[in-house]
């Protein structure tokens, strides 16, 4: 069906820096559901990241994220609801990952699984947010997702999730996730082939040219 010859690489972000985070818990279920499906994962923790914009991108926790974000060929958003939306925990890991990087587009081309947890009645405000972000992103976000209500209820005391509707969930998004990877892997570069992109690249391009004939005349005159 595709000419995948490695493990889909997927990255995991959550958005809460507690002790105990839901969050969190929630994407280390899901990551060894998807590991057990053949995916590698990879986490990245939100601890000491600054706040955007108030350090170069050159810290090295910005630039782990990005290089984790174009290592991974999926991702997966976990997000506490909190005041009805995402925590800023969140949406700071999102803000430090950039549409582009000169000609590498960190996100664009990726799958993406959402996924939030609640303290209260199950809701869907994070995951409403994070499929609003991802799609700004460039990203695949899959149909399904999931939503934890309670939260507080549905893990054991060693982080292992409870065998619920809530968990048969994450299992069907995760394995979602991992066959859309699968199924787009050989067709990423034809689906993000875009106009406005190649006319901007030809006029990189031109400016490039330009700027190399003016140097090589500069060299000649000295």
């Amino acid at each position: 069906m595709t000419s995948f010859d490695h493990p889909p690489k997927i990255l995991f972000l959550y958005g809460s820096l507690r002790e105990r985070s839901y969050s969190r818990l929630l994407a280390e279920e899901a990551a060894q559901i998807v590991e057990g499906l053949g995916a590698e994962v990879r986490f990245f923790n939100p601890c000491e990241l600054p706040i955007y914009g108030s350090v170069p991108y050159t810290h090295p926790k910005v630039q782990q994220l990005r290089e984790l974000s174009i290592w991974s060929e999926g991702q997966v958003w976990s997000s506490p609801e909190m005041h009805g939306n995402i925590t800023g925990i969140m949406k700071n890991q999102i803000d430090w990952i950039p549409l582009s990087l000169g000609a590498v587009r960190p996100t664009q081309g990726k799958t993406l699984a959402i996924m939030q947890v609640s303290g209260g009645s199950q809701s869907f405000n994070a995951v409403n947010t994070l499929r609003i972000l991802g799609r700004w992103m460039r990203m695949f976000t899959i149909p399904n997702q999931s939503s934890v209500a309670k939260a507080y209820q549905e893990f054991n005391e060693d982080g292992r999730m409870k065998d619920s509707p809530y968990r048969d969930r994450v299992i069907d998004v995760m394995g979602e996730l991992y066959k859309f990877t699968l199924l787009l892997s050989d067709q990423v570069d034809y689906l993000t082939d875009r106009h406005s992109e190649r006319k901007e690249k030809a006029v990189q391009e031109t400016i490039k040219v330009a700027n190399s004939a003016l140097e090589l005349n500069a060299n000649r005159s000295l």
